[in-house]
């Protein structure tokens, strides 16, 4: 099955990363099944992005559009906009990515070689080279997580998958509804699905659609016998990853956010200051993500906590 008939909607959010924007959007301009339409969301970016691009998409992507928003408003603000957008404009599928996402030249058109169905989610596959970008976890039925591109299907049910290749309906969207934009960075993407999930909503990874991406740097942290993993992150990606997690659980998982993924944030904080640098501001991070995850404070906030970008 072919994109034909079928209008695709490719959704890019980015901010100040020009270099990486160019390579996304010029994999985006070589696939062998095109977009119809392409929308560029830029949160008010500083390093002349928008400058190119208003020269840029124009000549190479005619299909292309650019709306620059007047602040930062985070990527889950603009996923949810950039699908707004989309909807307005009557599409069928809306294929969305982050700026640092370089699909494959046949990546779209390896998503439509499944008989795809509107109700469910679909997505293109993370590669770090010949390696997966971050482990795949399957749905509870599919078998062990999935390290290495080699062992990832043709079509697997995984429990989520990011907003980076990630293929959603119009049908869908108009049923779950858009993101939730008070994430403002991270777990949004995990929110939705979980949201899709409670909808009787099926995530499917296809196996031959590939974005290149580059590899998520983590460490296993161990007490008491247990393992959980966190990321490397600056102090202010560390206070969205504390507080959204604990936002996540509140929202699906109800008193687990107070008796495990609020505790859990101070496990990982040992290994953190174990491993990275900055122990202050990433101490401070994880207290400032508690605290505004347990009260339930969402939006743009590591300003407030003394956090810079």
């Amino acid at each position: 099955m072919t994109n034909e008939g079928n209008l695709v909607t490719a959704v890019i959010v980015t901010f100040n990363r020009r270099q990486l924007l160019e390579r996304c959007l010029k994999a985006i301009a070589n696939q062998t099944q095109k977009p119809y339409q392409v929308i560029v969301i830029d949160n008010a970016s500083t390093d002349g992005t928008k400058e190119w691009l208003r020269e840029w998409l124009t000549t190479h992507i005619p299909q292309g559009h650019l709306c620059e928003l007047e602040s930062n408003l985070g990527g889950a603000h603009g996923f949810a906009h950039g699908m707004q957008l989309a909807l307005a404009n009557n599409c069928d599928w809306v294929w969305m990515m982050d700026d640092d996402a370089e699909p494959y030249p046949d990546a779209l058109e390896r998503l439509f070689d499944e008989p795809l169905d509107a109700s469910n989610i679909y997505s293109s596959v993370a590669v770090s080279g010949n390696h997966l970008a971050w482990p795949i976890i399957p749905s509870s039925d599919q078998g062990e997580i999935l390290l290495e591109t080699s062992d990832v299907p043709r079509c697997i049910d995984v429990k989520s998958v990011p907003f980076l290749g990630i293929l959603l309906s119009s049908e869908l969207i108009n049923k779950v509804g858009y993101p939730d934009a008070g994430y403002f960075f991270q777990f949004d993407d995990m929110e939705y699905c979980l949201r899709s999930r409670k909808e009787g909503v099926n995530i499917l990874l296809i196996g031959r659609s590939r974005i290149e991406h580059p590899p998520a740097s983590r460490y296993p942290i161990r007490l008491f016998g247990k393992v959980l993993h966190t990321f490397r992150m600056a102090p202010w990606k560390r206070y969205y990853y504390v507080r959204n997690r604990i936002l996540l659980a509140k929202t699906h998982f109800g008193l687990s956010a107070y008796y495990s993924t609020a505790p859990a944030s101070f496990i990982r904080l040992i290994g953190t200051l174990i491993h990275e640098p900055e122990r202050r501001l990433q101490t401070w991070a994880t207290i400032a993500g508690v605290l505004d995850g347990l009260l339930g404070r969402k939006g743009a906030r590591h300003k407030r906590w003394g956090l810079r970008a």
